[in-house]
């Protein structure tokens, strides 16, 4: 494995920042997510200091994963919020407080007038809009409540970003923005609201893309269009360059300090001279590799030259395989000495063909009981999880400078039936 990463072997035992991951399994039990708070923390570190010479502000796309604890934890850093939805921000002011409001924007094509209520009296910093019907309940929901909403259209730049289809929002083909050729008189309609203030332009091309020069091209455009619009009369002074910057979920070496050193040198290129207040949202890039979710074999199966290991973890704990076909690399938690290997699918016990982490994957061989830690679960695993066969989620371990720390306790049925009426 990559050294790089937070999950590495002490002797024939994985660990995560030198805590042993099957003393967590039998301390928590399995399934269980365990994160590096060290790595959230450098690579938040890298962002600002990739861009500590231009006017910024990294707004955490809470989607990626949004424990409490990682928020808070982010927010002491300075990191502001990149949300999208109401409870995202209920969730964000939980963890640090009402304050953070002010570093907070608010993406998202579904807005509810309830949501951009919330938004309007925590006093966000702006409102990321993404189509004219949204933008005149906006401006319907501020007179109303006699605030003025900051308010950046989400411009779709017509950019392809090389990434599974799922994740690719900056085509005219997308549900995402508003074109770009059509901008500058929606911002001109926003103006006429006394309610509104144009104060930005922000874009957002996918997620999970690894060449920077998709964002470049799209940071061109928009920047292009910022100056028509300060010359049309509107004090644009944000830019909202989105996130998305990807992540190797493979056995592969990979440079994170490069990788955002390319970034932001690409982003700080296309801006030039020009002054604006820049807003970044990296998620998955912050919190991907800093996870893994331990799961316990159950069983070993074969149905003809097929072979099967059957573990205690499932689609919906973490459904990126399922749902993305994505690849996540799998290791035993404890090496065995001299372990023949087999190709074999690994595969939980919910009641569908789509429940399963690796297919033909070659792996050492294991025994009932053995634990394995699928890696680079930190972005969209719990996020995304679900109570599917009335299956209880897995309880969440934060591995900080003092220890491990429990930051999610695993449900009980008590409280998945609660919200119910028989």
């Amino acid at each position: 494995m990559n050294s790089a990463r937070p999950f590495t072997y002490s002797g024939t035992n994985l660990t995560c920042d030198g805590v042993s991951l099957s003393s967590l399994a039998e301390e928590f039990g399995t399934p269980l997510y365990v994160y590096s708070a060290a790595q959230i923390s450098a690579r938040a570190a890298l962002f600002q200091q990739a861009f500590a010479a231009h006017a910024h502000t990294i707004c955490y796309a809470v989607k990626a994963n949004s424990s409490l604890a990682i928020l808070k934890m982010l927010a002491a850093q300075g990191c502001g919020f990149d949300i999208v939805s109401g409870g995202e921000l209920a969730r964000v002011i939980a963890a640090a407080g009402p304050e953070v409001a002010g570093r907070v924007v608010f993406s998202g094509v579904g807005k509810t007038a309830p949501e951009m209520d919330a938004a309007l009296a925590a006093g966000i910093l702006l409102f990321n809009v993404e189509s004219e019907p949204e933008l005149e309940l906006l401006a319907a929901r501020a007179q109303l409540a006699g605030k003025k909403a900051r308010i950046a259209l989400r411009v779709n730049p017509d950019v392809s970003a090389e990434t599974h289809p799922y994740i690719s929002t900056g085509l005219s083909a997308h549900k995402f923005g508003i074109s770009i050729k059509l901008a500058r008189q929606v911002y001109a309609r926003a103006a006429q609201h006394a309610s509104l203030e144009p104060a930005g332009v922000s874009v957002h091309i996918g997620s999970q893309i690894r060449q920077v020069e998709p964002f470049a091209e799209a940071l061109a455009k928009t920047l292009a269009l910022v100056t028509e619009l300060r010359a049309d009369g509107h004090n644009i002074r944000y830019v909202d360059a989105g996130g998305g910057l990807g992540i190797e979920y493979a056995d592969k070496p990979f440079d994170a300090a490069t990788q955002v050193a390319q970034y932001a040198t690409a982003l700080q290129t296309a801006l030039g001279t020009m002054q604006v207040h820049l807003l970044l949202e990296p998620g998955r890039f912050l919190v991907g590799q800093a996870g893994a979710l331990l799961t316990r074999v159950l069983y070993r199966k074969q149905n003809g030259d097929k072979r099967f290991v059957i573990v205690d973890a499932a689609m919906n704990d973490l459904i990126r395989p399922a749902l993305y076909q994505a690849h996540h690399e799998i290791v035993p938690v404890v090496l065995r000495d001299n372990a023949a290997t087999e190709e074999v699918d690994i595969v939980g016990p919910v009641c569908e063909s789509g429940d399963f982490f690796a297919r033909a994957r070659t792996l050492p061989q294991t025994e009932d009981g053995d634990l394995l830690a699928i890696l680079d679960a930190g972005a969209y695993g719990l996020s995304l999880s679900s109570n599917y066969n009335t299956r209880l989620r897995p309880a969440e371990v934060l591995v900080e400078s003092t220890g491990p720390r429990l930051i999610r306790r695993r449900e009980t049925y008590e409280e998945l039936f609660a919200p119910e009426i028989p």
